[in-house]
């Protein structure tokens, strides 16, 4: 006996194992794809739309790209909340009560399809599907997928340019803030330090200059009146006439001079007892007294008295005009010694101001780059609420599908009997594979290592194959009955087979 006819004769041996298991599968199958709801899919095309502002004119703040915009959308429509929402408003799936929360979102995850195209230079556009057990339904929740993806646009965009606007203007206020609190430490400084800042330095060293000038004039003035006072002191000392050197005389002094003249004249021509004699007399004791007192009155300032009125006076008025000089030239070395001291003080305030100064103009251009920048984002702000900016439009409205396109039955049941017929040779054949017994004269040799002499085969009379034959096709008739009857009972009494069926399909995350 040959191989092939060998492994034909086992495959004959082992048909009813084929037929039960591929009865079994093939049933089922055919079961499933009979009694699977139809489904109805619903379509729907988005595109993102370019803005209708020139970013040349007025650019967005929404810098995100479309593409990842719409996966964004997608992943938030998609979420758990959402999806659980959806399904509970439209009861969008079968048997929807019987099912958990966690069965809900993957059946709607499963039934939901999303794809998105695009590229360089080319529009980004987006469809999006939904399958249901009826039309209005898949067209119901598509519609509610669309309304959402454009809110959640419009939610994105308007809160990227919101949040942007709102972080400029507290940069903007915090920067305003800072700039007053620096103008306010440089004025305190310049309050502080009013008489030693650099921009005042040039007129203070002028200063200075002028009153050292005025400290030499005044110290010159004191030594030429002292020059002149020394001879004047001499020629007192020496006994000379102080009216021959050119001194002058006080009024009384002269007064007096001048009453002993006329009464000199007087006495030539009238007696001494005339009145008019009498009268001048009494005229030049006044006057004398008078003198006296011009004198009294210098000792008593502590003048150095001469004995010559006229120069004491003369003296005095020197010393006081020096005393006066001497004065002004403390004031002047006061004032030459403060304005000094601010000098000297510049330099260290220039370098505190120059800091300060800096801090404030690094605080300027921020805070200019802040305002440009802050309507920069006003602008886009007001793109975006205004809907001028990129969005999401709709290119075909969903509507309601006029035909099922789930599930394919012949293809379900097709492939569930290929698939059984596959499945039961493959039974088969693990059990041959597995059955090491000796059934040949060939293996026989291989197990024992020795060569049989002769092989009897087994003969069976024609009635016992008769027999033989006829239990097997009765088994393989049974089994076409009895387990597509099993099945159908299984399916009609304890679980239907299509709700099975759809629930290892939504586990699994696999679409019809």
């Amino acid at each position: 006996m040959s191989e092939l006819q060998y492994y034909f004769s086992l495959f004959i041996r082992r048909l009813p194992i084929v037929v039960l298991v591929s009865a079994l599968v093939s049933a089922v199958s055919v079961i499933v794809a009979i009694k699977l709801p139809p489904e109805f899919e619903s379509h729907a095309r988005l595109m993102v739309e370019s803005s209708q502002i020139p970013d040349s004119l007025a650019p967005s703040t929404v810098q995100i790209s479309s593409v990842e915009r719409l996966q964004v959308i997608q992943n938030r429509l998609l979420t758990r909340p959402v999806l659980l929402d959806i399904a509970e408003r439209f009861n969008a799936l079968p048997n929807q009560s019987q099912m958990s929360p966690d069965e809900i979102v993957n059946a709607m995850r499963s039934r939901t399809g999303m794809r998105t195209s695009g590229g360089r230079n080319q529009a980004t556009i987006m469809q999006i599907t939904f399958e249901a057990r009826t039309a209005e339904i898949a067209a119901g929740v598509l519609n509610e997928y669309v309304s959402l993806i454009q809110q959640e646009d419009v939610t994105i965009r308007t809160g990227s340019a919101t949040d942007t606007l709102d972080f400029f203007d507290i940069e903007v206020r915090r920067l305003s803030e800072e700039l007053s609190a620096q103008s306010e430490k440089i004025l305190e400084f310049k309050k502080a330090h009013i008489n030693a800042l650099p921009d005042s330095l040039d007129f203070r060293q002028r200063q200075r200059s002028a009153l050292q000038d005025r400290l030499e004039q005044a110290e010159r003035d004191i030594y030429d009146l002292r020059t002149q006072r020394q001879p004047w002191i001499e020629i007192a000392s020496a006994g000379g006439d102080a009216a021959a050197a050119g001194l002058p005389k006080s009024r009384t002094q002269i007064q007096l001079d001048e009453t002993r003249t006329e009464l000199q004249d007087a006495l030539l021509v009238y007696s001494a007892t005339n009145p008019k004699v009498r009268l001048l007399q009494a005229r030049v004791g006044l006057l004398e007294e008078a003198v006296e007192q011009e004198r009294a009155s210098q000792e008593a300032e502590g003048t150095e008295e001469t004995g010559n009125s006229a120069l004491d006076l003369r003296l005095a008025e020197i010393d006081a005009r020096v005393e006066t000089l001497q004065g002004q030239i403390e004031g002047l070395n006061s004032r030459i010694e403060a304005v000094g001291k601010t000098i000297d003080e510049t330099p260290e305030n220039a370098i505190v101001l120059e800091d300060l100064q800096r801090g404030y103009n690094n605080l300027q251009q921020q805070y200019n780059t802040a305002v440009a920048r802050q309507a920069e984002a006003s602008t886009g702000e007001k793109i975006e609420v205004l809907s001028k900016g990129e969005r999401v439009t709709i290119i075909d409205q969903p509507t309601v599908p006029s035909r099922p396109t789930k599930p394919n039955r012949m293809m379900i049941a097709g492939g569930g009997t290929f698939l059984g017929l596959m499945l039961g040779v493959a039974v088969v054949f693990l059990l041959e594979l597995l059955n090491r017994a000796p059934r040949r004269p060939e293996d026989i040799i291989k197990k024992l290592g020795v060569w049989p002499m002769a092989t009897i085969p087994y003969t069976r009379t024609r009635h016992d194959m008769i027999v033989q034959r006829s239990r097997k096709i009765a088994l393989i008739i049974a089994i076409l009955i009895v387990v597509p009857v099993g099945v159908w009972a299984i399916h009609e009494y304890y679980l239907p087979l299509d709700i099975l069926a759809q629930k290892i399909m939504n586990r699994i995350g696999v679409r019809w």
